[in-house]
């Protein structure tokens, strides 16, 4: 299918990277195979060295993961995609294909507590080294450049907090000193923010979380302009974080309601965030929707909507935080995101449990915060099972 502007987001989010086999399918035919049968000896030697296109072996090449990697380059405006077996060994893929012992990384205090332990903790034990700046503070990111940075790493809207940071000024500094920018899109998706439009290099995803938005499989991905996302590829190709073509498959028929989807979580996200600051047992509501929000005029200019991510600092400690999480009937407690069914965590005692409390406090992660994902469940129904947490404490 031709992928060129002409198209609108929600009609490349279901018809892009279909190749129909000799059966001309209507949906996408999911091939479950190890390996694939070559006419001639000559056609396999061309096709391992690269000089002929095709299927060689689905740890690098298969067509369901081929059709997934497709829609969503054409959803990111990415000149190519390639797939990975979740969103953290989308982050490592990025890093070891296109870094080197000796260089250096700048990120963001605010990133995932897994990413944190990747690029803090295990990376320097390769000698890749990171230094962790305020993801707000352009000029920190300035200063804590090296002559051996190599690449500004980032998630905006951050995890938890959805701090936004500005892509567009993060790119000019970066740009300036020939370092390379990523960026996390998983909470907003290329359905709310386009960070390559906005000049970023690299678009990192954990599929497993929107893309899917069912809480189904694991799934990852890198898209940018090809030159680097070929590095990314030879990487896969020895190393293996292989995306499994059956999900890859899930991940086809996650993007084909991906559009509405995150509209609707969104406008229920931002309902709740309005009703979450007007509780009289919540201290503060982190909604890049909401005016209070401290970046909520760049948020307006970068994102569509403010999207699904609600987080928010309850009356008291960990003790009634957990009270909340303990009191929900309806909401899942669970740290996954991006599902149909909202999810509430902790994340100081779940997902950013395995970094240091200097680095929780760094982040602004206190045992006091909780974080929503917002489903696609009515809004009272999210509003009832919290206020029986809420108003307990």
């Amino acid at each position: 299918m031709d992928t060129s502007p002409k198209y609108a987001l929600e009609t490349l989010a279901v018809r892009a990277g279909q190749e129909r086999s000799q059966f001309n399918e209507h949906s996408e035919a999911l091939y479950l195979t190890s390996s694939f049968v070559f006419t001639t000896a000559a056609q396999a030697a061309a096709r391992f060295s690269g000089e002929e296109e095709g299927n060689v072996y689905s740890r690098f090449t298969n067509p369901t993961v081929s059709a997934f990697q497709h829609r969503l380059a054409a959803l990111e405006g990415a000149e190519a995609c390639v797939a990975t077996a979740s969103g953290m060994s989308a982050i490592l893929s990025l890093v070891m294909a296109l870094c080197s012992s000796g260089d250096h990384i700048v990120a963001s205090t605010g990133l995932f507590g897994a990413t944190q332990q990747l690029l803090g903790t295990i990376l320097p034990r390769f000698g890749i080294g990171t230094s962790f700046v305020a993801q707000t503070d352009v000029a920190a990111w300035q200063a804590a450049m090296r002559p051996e940075t190599k690449l500004f790493f980032l998630e905006t809207p951050s995890n938890p907090l959805t701090e936004i940071a500005d892509i567009g000024a993060l790119v000019t500094v970066a740009h300036a000193q020939g370092v390379l920018l990523a960026v996390d899109n998983c909470f907003c998706t290329p359905i709310l923010q386009r960070p390559l439009d906005l000049g970023a290099d690299l678009v990192v995803h954990s599929a497993t979380k929107f893309l899917d938005g069912q809480g189904r499989v694991l799934g990852g991905a890198v898209a940018g302009p090809k030159r680097l996302t070929d590095e990314v590829f030879k990487f896969l190709r020895t190393a293996g974080p292989t995306l499994s073509a059956f999900n890859a498959w899930v991940l086809l028929k996650g993007l084909e309601t991906l559009q509405i989807r995150l509209e609707a979580q969104s406008s229920r996200a931002l309902q709740l965030a309005l009703w979450l600051e007007k509780h009289p047992r919540v201290r503060r509501v982190y909604y890049p929707g909401l005016p209070s929000h401290p970046q909520f005029d760049l948020a307006r200019r970068q994102q569509k909507s403010g999207g699904a991510i609600v987080s928010f600092v309850v009356d008291g400690a960990r003790a009634e935080a957990w009270k909340v999480v303990d009191s929900c009937r309806l909401l899942s407690i669970t740290a996954n995101l991006g599902d149909t069914k909202t999810t509430l965590t902790h994340p100081a005692s779940t997902t950013h449990a395995r970094i240091t409390p200097e680095q929780r406090a760094a982040a602004g992660i206190g045992e006091d915060l909780l974080r929503i994902a917002v489903g696609l469940e009515a809004v009272v129904d999210l509003q009832n099972d919290l206020d029986s947490g809420l108003s307990s404490i």
